[in-house]
């Protein structure tokens, strides 16, 4: 009779605990939506659509690398493709509307992040990340030789057209809160694919592959499951940019591109959900300020410079060392 008391009582003491984090994460999350609304009344509405745009990138990226311990090194393919291809049709196709190119976007990054999946999800560990360098190497190659991309001068001119037919996307105001409503939808949509039974899979994948697969679970379609989500998450971001920007460029398709990416996950940190904003927005505003001062021709070695500091030092990034410091300061 005790022994089911305790039960009841453990699993009783485990809702209350979940309750209070679930409270804990929709506060966080209520004065975040706030802060992102009023943002553009004091800051400029397209810089906070390029962190906001960045940001979709880092967490697309996160889902990837911090919940199911695959390392990409190809993700600026996925972020170019729906760039151009957004680009491209609503530049070429008057009739199209902005949401229809933006959709086309994301299905073509959709796509190809599915054969990049098949192709290189069967190695592992810098195999892994050798395969996804290469293929993007192949994609970046072939945007600089297509005719329909601009080559290096890039695509401009992209129009912004209007939302559903009667809202003015080139109003900044009007575009900013497109973005946002975008961003919100696929950030809470990850939250939900990472604490869902999927994701749960996903996160046993990467503590310890061999005894999920001795589970019983076939590993490689998680795996190659969960590649697609983030490659269609890194197109849609993507073709927002090259909206919001009206330019779709090789600087998207470098890879260059791959390791800002990478960087922004581990600043923010790697494996949480809030960790890759932060990560990106601290490293849009670094670039921005120091490319605004005498150290513009530094920047990259900067960025080096935090990279390093942080895989040695803050190996939890910026998110995940206030939560340990929150955890053991105050329970």
């Amino acid at each position: 009779m005790s022994q089911s008391v305790n039960s009841a009582d453990i699993h009783k003491a485990i809702v209350q605990e979940q309750a209070v984090q679930d409270r804990k994460k929709l506060i966080l999350n209520g004065v975040l939506l706030l802060i992102l609304l009023a943002a553009p009344l004091m800051i400029y509405p397209v810089f906070l659509m390029k962190i906001l745009c960045f940001a979709l990138f880092a967490v697309a990226f996160n889902l990837l690398f911090g919940f199911t311990g695959l390392l990409s090194f190809g993700h600026a393919a996925f972020l170019a493709t729906g760039g151009y291809t957004t680009g491209y049709l609503l530049s070429n196709y008057s009739g199209l509307t902005t949401e229809m190119g933006i959709i086309a976007g994301t299905l073509a990054a959709t796509l190809l992040g599915t054969g990049f999946a098949l192709l290189s999800i069967r190695r592992q560990g810098i195999y892994f990340a050798m395969v996804t360098l290469a293929l993007a190497q192949l994609v970046f190659f072939f945007f600089v030789q297509s005719g329909f991309t601009g080559g290096e001068d890039g695509m401009h001119g992209i129009p912004r057209g209007e939302l559903l037919g009667f809202i003015n996307l080139e109003n900044n105001m009007n575009m900013y809160y497109f973005v946002l409503t975008v961003f919100i939808v696929c950030y809470l949509l990850v939250q939900r694919v990472v604490s869902s039974p999927f994701g749960q899979v996903l996160k046993a994948i990467k503590q310890n592959e061999p005894r999920a697969v001795s589970l019983g679970y076939n590993v490689d379609r998680y795996k190659v499951l969960a590649f697609v989500i983030s490659a269609a998450l890194a197109g849609l971001a993507g073709s927002m940019k090259s909206v919001v920007f009206q330019l779709a460029s090789l600087n998207d398709a470098h890879w260059h591109m791959s390791g800002e990416v990478i960087l922004m996950t581990l600043v923010g940190g790697m494996g949480t959900l809030l960790g890759p904003v932060v990560g990106a927005t601290f490293v849009v505003n670094i670039e921005y300020q120091l490319s605004q001062g005498a150290l513009r021709d530094w920047v990259d070695p900067i960025l080096g410079g935090i990279f390093v500091l942080t895989v040695l030092a803050f190996r939890s990034g910026i998110v995940g060392e206030v939560q340990k410091f929150v955890k053991k300061n105050m329970g």
